[in-house]
């Protein structure tokens, strides 16, 4: 249903260098880069699905993005947290969404909830 989303930032670089690490575990990366604008776009080969751009209000939002397993889950997390984010639930079953739930949550420099999701069974 949805084509991309766009997060306003406010430091483009140090956002930049969070969601290049961050994603990197899942196999997305940089697609699109403008300096001269300030903004990015982030995605699998030749797709942008994640556009960051610096300026205007900075209004904190979650994000959810799909895994394949729970590996992607932990790695996600790891490199989310080594790249400055701040934990916001360790990789875990959420049981109050449903018995197979498996998420982790990790708020970017800007404060937004950013979650990776493998809803499987181990």
């Amino acid at each position: 249903m949805i084509d991309h989303v766009q997060l306003k930032v406010k430091s483009f670089e140090k956002s930049r260098q969070f969601y290049a690490r961050a994603l990197e575990p899942l196999g997305y990366g940089v697609q699109y880069e403008d300096a001269a604008s300030k903004s990015a776009g982030f995605g699998a080969k030749g797709a942008t699905e994640l556009w960051i751009g610096e300026g205007g209000p900075v209004a904190p939002v979650h994000i959810a993005f799909r895994a394949g397993d729970r590996s992607a889950v932990q790695k996600f997390h790891a490199a989310a947290l080594t790249a400055g984010g701040k934990d916001n639930g360790a990789p875990g079953i959420r049981t109050d969404y449903s018995p197979t739930y498996y998420a982790a949550f990790v708020l970017d420099p800007d404060g937004n909830n950013v979650e990776l999701v493998c809803n499987e069974s181990a």
